[in-house]
């Protein structure tokens, strides 16, 4: 266990404790997918431990634990409350995502305080944690180009279109080389290598097992080949090959 998931999960057990202790809310940064698996099996494990995860919208990829107290259910908790945006607009030019984090980063924040960070044609929207919204929105360049930044509220942050390919094909068995090899069409042999290099991921942790199971709505990656969602297990053939309906992230 590297020192980072070590801290985190200290971070969890602490936050946890503290919810319950204090019958408060708390709450994490952002963390990252793989992150939030871990925080995820470790958070299940403690007794009585409520929590959800949020980045401002269904969609983030970067998202808060929240632990809830007593008097609060998952119905209850608003996004909004506890998570900014930002609207970045830039003028003569189209910074990219690096020249936005960077810029962010340089103001004296740390990259686990800014969760999703969506560059479009005329700027960017940026979610962050409030203590840091204003500090922020003090932004006036990206990369070369000249900027201004405002705190918005949430619900104007547009929500993107989700663009999924559906993929169709049989397997003989739900293991994660023969999922994985059908899905970005490669060679089970090709699939095997890759998992064996670590370029593989299965629910945001990485996986080095040939033969782990997969589930539907489980999700999976390969480095350099994209991500996907195991969306439906059907019937079989006659042959006695399962059907599979894949979607993959585009």
């Amino acid at each position: 266990m590297s020192m980072e998931h070590e801290a985190l999960l200290k971070r969890i057990d602490d936050l946890s404790r503290r919810c319950a202790r204090a019958n408060l809310l708390t709450s994490t940064a952002f963390l990252t997918p793989e992150e939030q698996a871990a925080a995820d099996a470790y958070a299940r494990r403690i007794p009585g431990c409520r929590f959800l995860f949020s980045g401002g919208q269904a969609d983030c990829e970067r998202k808060a634990a929240f632990f809830l107290p007593d008097y609060m259910e998952e119905a209850d908790f608003d996004p909004a409350e506890e998570i900014s945006a930002l609207r970045i607009d830039a003028y003569y030019g189209t910074p990219t995502h690096r020249d936005y984090l960077g810029a962010l980063l340089a103001l004296g924040v740390r990259r686990e305080w800014i969760g999703d960070l969506r560059v479009t044609e005329q700027g960017a929207w940026v979610f962050c944690l409030p203590t840091v919204a204003e500090q922020l929105s003090g932004l006036e360049r990206a990369g070369r180009v000249s900027v201004r930044a405002a705190v918005v509220p949430l619900s104007e942050v547009p929500v993107p279109e989700q663009k999924r390919k559906e993929v169709r094909f049989t397997v003989q068995s739900l293991r994660f080389d023969a999922v994985l090899a059908e899905t970005f069409r490669l060679s089970r042999t090709q699939a095997v290598k890759m998992i064996a290099a670590g370029a593989a991921s299965l629910n945001h942790l990485p996986c080095m097992k040939n033969d782990a199971p997969v589930s539907e709505g489980d999700v999976f990656s390969l480095r350099g080949k994209g991500k996907a969602t195991l969306a439906e297990v059907g019937g079989q053939s006659r042959k006695g090959r399962l059907f599979l309906t894949v979607e993959v992230w585009e």
